[in-house]
């Protein structure tokens, strides 16, 4: 005999890879927001994580391949598997998902409109919110055009802070070092968008979580791996708990 559930709204899949570390740390966080009393009731995933897809913000910058048709073909894996939208926990690689969706014919969450809408909860009545993201992110300017959108200043540390704080942090995530300086140089990056007028911050970049303890205690920050985890929690969760039904099999 089995035990029937309540279905979820939809399969989840998660596009990751992009790096390998972020994405686990986004189904963690998935699962720990999803209001399941049981195993059963939490939602199907289906995971695709490609850590080959090429470098999004070098191919921004025009240093590097494009990764639109990496994206596309995990994209195309995830929908064939089932799933019915699609996360992709990775800022800058949201300068493409117009085109993973047009390809795929799959809707795809907006992590970065979710970190923006999440920033204005988090302080009401702000007006300029301070963002810490790659470079990649900043010259496609996601988080400007959703700002715009949503009647929001979005702030930018200098260049020079981008170069000596943000940049390297962000590689030593990816690369596995010891995060007690990197968690430092994020907090100098928070102080600077402070000074810039910014009322909260919004860790833009998967890898930046995971070394914010010390920036948040500089202003109010936003999780954007939250944001999005939260985000599909409201697109797919059904509420109830698994619907206590024995079936009878064989």
């Amino acid at each position: 005999m089995r035990l029937a559930t309540r279905p979820a709204l939809g399969m989840l899949g998660i596009l990751g890879g992009m790096g390998p570390l972020a994405t686990a740390d986004f189904y963690r966080r998935l699962v720990e927001r999803t209001p399941a009393g049981s195993d059963q009731a939490h939602l199907p995933v289906v995971l695709w994580a490609d850590p080959a897809v090429p470098d999004r913000t070098a191919a921004l910058l025009g240093e590097g391949p494009s990764p639109v048709p990496a994206l596309v073909e995990g994209a195309r894996r995830l929908r064939d598997a089932g799933a019915s939208c699609l996360a992709v926990p990775c800022n800058t690689a949201h300068a493409y998902v117009q085109q993973l969706s047009r390809a795929t014919g799959v809707e795809v969450l907006d992590m970065v409109g979710a970190a923006l809408e999440a920033a204005a909860r988090r302080v009401p009545g702000a007006e300029r919110v301070g963002v810490l993201a790659t470079r990649g992110t900043r010259l496609a300017g996601l988080y400007e055009r959703a700002g715009e959108r949503l009647g929001l200043g979005v702030v930018q540390v200098p260049g020079p802070v981008q170069r000596e704080y943000v940049d390297p942090a962000i590689r030593a995530v990816k690369g596995g070092a010891d995060l007690a300086g990197p968690e430092r140089w994020i907090a100098v990056a928070a102080a600077s968008l402070r000074e810039r007028g910014a009322q909260a911050v919004v860790a833009a970049c998967t890898e930046l979580p995971l070394i914010s303890g010390a920036a948040a205690r500089v202003l109010p920050l936003v999780d954007s791996t939250d944001a999005l985890a939260e985000a599909a929690v409201a697109r797919l969760w059904r509420p109830g708990e698994a619907v206590r039904t024995v079936v009878r099999t064989g």
